[in-house]
């Protein structure tokens, strides 16, 4: 069986998190990456992401780094990090000399569960106006359509085994 990427998506506060964790766990052989977390190795001199092209482009650049070095050893990789379609489709090309699947799903909550969830956070960590923004970003977002997305507030956290079976038995979010 092929080795597959997994790109969990969406705004701060949906479960990107929550669901990359636990999906990790479920998988026999997995790794998990934070895109977050590869975000903060340049420690001077780093822009936000969304406001840094090079800040961005570098923490992509590593986490394809990453994810090419877990594949060479075999590993399932799941990315947890805010990835629009057109990061999606950057490192599906990246990784077009691989026989590997790609699965993308992008996690998305009303607004209320979005703030209410941000509120929950320590101060130093809250999104704010950002998580409400990226919501709208990709609940407009055009090459999204219907297909990849998975709306997680109807789901409880304890149902979170179904959201991971979602995710990985629905071919819909399958991107090659």
């Amino acid at each position: 069986m092929k080795n597959t990427v997994y790109i969990i998506s969406g705004p701060a506060g949906v479960g990107k998190s929550t669901t990359s964790q636990r999906l990790v766990k479920e998988l026999n052989r997995s790794a998990y990456i934070s895109g977050d977390d590869v975000s903060l190795i340049p420690v001077n001199g780093r822009g936000k992401p969304w406001l840094d092209k090079d800040t961005l482009d570098l923490t992509w650049k590593n986490i394809l780094s990453i994810t090419k070095n877990l594949l060479d050893y075999e590993y399932d990789v799941i990315i947890d990090y805010v990835a629009f379609p057109k990061e999606v489709q950057w490192l599906s090309q990246e990784l077009i000399d691989r026989d590997i699947r790609i699965v993308y799903v992008v996690l998305l909550v009303d607004k209320e569960t979005i703030i209410f969830r941000d509120q929950l956070r320590p101060v130093e960590f809250r999104m704010g106006d950002r998580s409400l923004i990226l919501l709208t970003e990709f609940e407009n977002e055009v090459e999204l359509m219907d297909r990849y997305k998975l709306y997680t507030h109807l789901y409880k956290e304890e149902q979170l085994s179904e959201i991971i079976e979602e995710i990985v038995k629905n071919d819909k979010y399958i991107v090659r």
